[in-house]
C-alpha cells in the first residue's frame, strides 16, 4: 500500500469550489472531490502552524500542554512509526517552520526529506545591505517592516526579489519534486510521501498568471500580507488582499492537477492513497477580522477541508461524509492504512471504518461525542457539528498556565533562563511514557510570549447554533445548553489528560482524580536525581 499525504497551510475550506465557494472555480480540487470521500464537517485540533503539526504526527491534542515547539522524545510520531516498521517515509516540503527551533525533530523522523527555499520570512538570501528605499517603493505601508529584528518582514522581500529573477516558485518546485518522486517510485510498494506546502498561507505571492483571473490584484503596491486583528482596511485595500490570496488558491489548484495528471499517468489510483488536508484557514475581513490567532476561531479558521480518495479494491465509494472529525484522526487513519498499530496514548480515531460506511467515529460512547480545538493559552473551543462553544479562562491569561515539555523552544528562539523560574519536574502524564517533563510557568514579560505578541480579541466565551446561524454572527443566551457545553468541554479534557489547572482555569468542574492529584502535588518530594522541585499544582 502507498499514500501520498498533501498538507496545505491556511487553506480556507469556503475559497474551494468542491464546498461551494462563491465566485472561485477550483477545477482541480473539485477533479479530486469526486474520486473522494469528502468530509463535510473536519475541524482543527491545536493551532497555528507547528502545533497543529504536532497533532498530526502523534494523533494528539498539542495545546492543552504547550505552545508552540518541537516534537518530543517521547513522542510516537507517524512518521517514525511508518519508518521503524518498514514504511519508507519521504517529506518534501517548504515549510521553513520545520528548521527553525520551535520545529526541532519533525523532518529528522523521515526516511529522506527535501527542503526547499524561500517561503515568507525563511532567512535563506543575504541581505547585509537590503534596499529598504526599493522595498519601500513597491510595497503598501501596511507592509513596511524592513529591521534586522529576528521576526522582521525582511527575509520576505529579499526572498521574493530572488525568486522573481530565476522565476521558480516554491509551490511549483514542491510539485515537480513529488511528481519526479512519483514517476520514479509508482512501481514500489510501502511508501508514504508527505508533500507540504506552505501555500496558500500569508504572504499571498503568486505568479502573475495567476492573478489575471483576480484583477484587483494586479496594480498599484504590493499588498499581499495582513497583519492580524481587527479589520481596518478599506474596501479597495481588502479586495486586493483577498484576490491575492484568491490568486494563490488558483495557483494551488493548478499544481494539484499536475500531482492528479501524475496519478493518471501511472494509474496510482489502484494502489496509492491521497490525503489532503489543510492544517487551518484564516480571517480575510469576515465579522471584521483579518489573520488568525487573534480572533475568536469562528469556523473560517476552525473548519477545514478533507478529501481522501482509496484505491479501488478498499471498496471506498467516492461520497459526502456528514461525520465531525479533525486533526488528530490523521495519524491513526494513515496507521491503519498500513496495518500498523496505534499507539495507546493516541486520542485521534481510525477513519477507515466510518468511510468504509461503519459507524461515525465519534459515536456517543459519552455525554461528549465531540472535539475540541484551540490555541496555546485562549479558548477552550468546542463543537458537536451542530454547536460551537468559545470557552475563555476565567483568569488572567498568564494565570495557571504551564507549559509541560522537554524541548523549551519557542518559534524562533530558546527559553529564555527567567522562563525556568519556579520550574518543576512532572511525572504525572501517561503519554509522556515515562519521561519526566519540566512543567514551566508561562511568564508576562518572556519576549516569546505568544500571548502578548498576539493579543486576543473578543476573548468572551460564546455559544452559537450552526444550524440557525452558521455565519456566527449571533452569541445564543441558552444556561441549560450551555451548561451541556460546559459538561462537554470538561469530558474532553478528561479524555486528552489535560493537566488539573486547566479545569480551574475555565471554571470547570475538577474530576476526582484531578482533585487528588491537586491535593498530594503539594506533598510530594524532590524528584531523585533531579535539581528541580517536584511538580506542583
Amino acid at each position: 500500500m502507498k499514500v501520498v499525504f498533501l498538507l496545505f497551510d491556511s487553506l480556507n475550506r469556503h475559497a474551494l469550489s468542491c464546498y461551494g465557494a462563491a465566485g472561485m472555480q477550483t477545477p482541480n480540487f473539485d477533479r479530486l472531490a469526486q474520486r473522494g470521500v469528502v468530509f463535510d464537517r473536519h475541524f482543527v485540533g491545536s493551532l497555528p502552524c507547528m502545533p497543529a503539526r504536532r497533532d498530526i504526527q502523534t494523533g494528539r491534542l498539542n495545546f492543552l500542554h504547550r505552545g508552540w515547539g518541537p516534537l518530543e522524545p517521547f513522542d510516537h510520531s507517524l512518521a517514525d512509526i511508518l519508518r521503524s516498521n518498514g514504511v519508507y517515509t519521504h517529506l518534501i516540503t517548504d515549510h521553513y517552520h520545520y528548521f527553525e527551533d520551535g520545529g526541532a525533530g519533525f523532518h529528522g523522523r523521515y526516511s529522506s526529506w527535501e527542503f526547499i527555499r524561500g517561503q515568507e520570512k525563511d532567512k535563506w538570501r543575504p541581505a547585509i545591505r537590503p534596499d529598504a528605499a526599493s522595498f519601500a517603493e513597491r510595497y503598501h505601508e501596511r507592509m513596511h517592516d524592513f529591521s534586522a529584528d529576528i521576526n522582521s518582514k525582511l527575509p520576505y522581500f529579499v526572498n521574493r526579489d530572488y525568486l522573481q529573477q530565476r522565476g521558480d516558485f516554491p509551490l511549483a518546485q514542491c510539485f515537480d519534486s513529488a511528481n519526479a518522486f512519483l514517476d520514479a517510485h509508482h512501481g514500489d510498494d510501502r511508501w508514504l510521501l508527505h508533500l507540504e506546502c506552505f501555500d496558500p498561507h500569508e504572504p499571498f505571492f503568486a505568479p502573475e498568471r495567476f492573478l489575471q483571473s483576480h484583477p484587483q490584484a494586479l496594480g498599484g503596491k504590493i499588498f499581499d500580507w495582513p497583519s492580524y486583528g481587527r479589520n481596518d482596511l478599506d474596501a479597495d485595500l481588502l479586495a486586493q488582499l483577498r484576490a491575492n490570496y484568491h490568486g494563490l488558491v488558483s495557483a494551488c489548484d493548478h499544481y494539484l492537477g499536475t500531482l492528479l495528471d501524475t496519478f493518471d499517468r501511472h494509474d496510482l489510483w489502484k494502489d496509492t492513497w491521497l490525503v489532503m488536508s489543510t492544517d487551518h484557514g484564516l480571517l480575510l475581513g469576515e465579522k471584521e477580522y483579518l489573520g488568525k490567532n487573534r480572533p475568536p476561531f469562528f469556523n473560517e479558521v476552525a473548519h477545514i477541508p478533507l478529501i481522501v480518495t482509496a484505491p479501488a479494491s478498499t471498496g471506498i465509494e467516492p461520497h459526502r461524509d456528514a461525520a465531525l472529525t479533525q486533526t488528530i484522526d490523521l495519524m491513526p487513519t494513515m496507521l491503519s492504512i498500513f496495518d500498523q498499530p496505534i499507539p495507546p496514548e493516541v486520542t485521534g480515531h481510525d477513519l477507515l471504518p466510518q468511510m468504509r460506511g461503519g459507524s461515525p467515529a465519534r459515536v456517543t460512547e459519552s455525554d461528549s461525542p465531540g472535539a475540541i480545538y484551540g490555541q496555546f493559552g485562549a479558548a477552550i473551543n468546542y463543537t458537536d457539528g451542530r454547536y460551537t462553544y468559545f470557552l475563555y479562562p476565567q483568569v488572567p491569561f498568564e494565570q495557571d498556565l504551564f507549559q509541560y515539555t522537554l524541548m523549551p523552544t519557542h518559534m524562533r528562539t530558546f527559553f529564555e533562563p527567567a522562563e525556568f523560574t519556579d520550574a518543576a519536574l512532572d511525572r504525572g502524564l501517561s503519554f509522556t511514557r515515562g519521561y519526566p517533563v519540566m512543567k514551566l510557568p508561562m511568564r508576562a514579560d518572556a519576549k516569546a510570549n505568544m500571548i502578548r505578541r498576539y493579543p486576543l480579541l473578543e476573548a468572551k466565551t460564546a455559544l452559537y447554533d450552526l444550524q440557525s446561524d452558521p455565519e456566527q454572527l449571533h452569541p445564543l443566551q441558552d444556561a441549560a445548553l450551555e451548561r451541556r457545553m460546559r459538561d462537554a468541554v470538561a469530558a474532553q479534557l478528561i479524555a486528552n489528560e489535560a493537566p488539573p489547572e486547566m479545569f480551574r482555569r475555565y471554571g470547570l468542574p475538577m474530576p476526582d482524580a484531578a482533585a487528588a492529584e491537586t491535593d498530594t502535588a503539594a506533598t510530594r518530594g524532590a524528584v531523585p536525581g533531579s535539581t528541580l522541585p517536584a511538580s506542583a499544582a
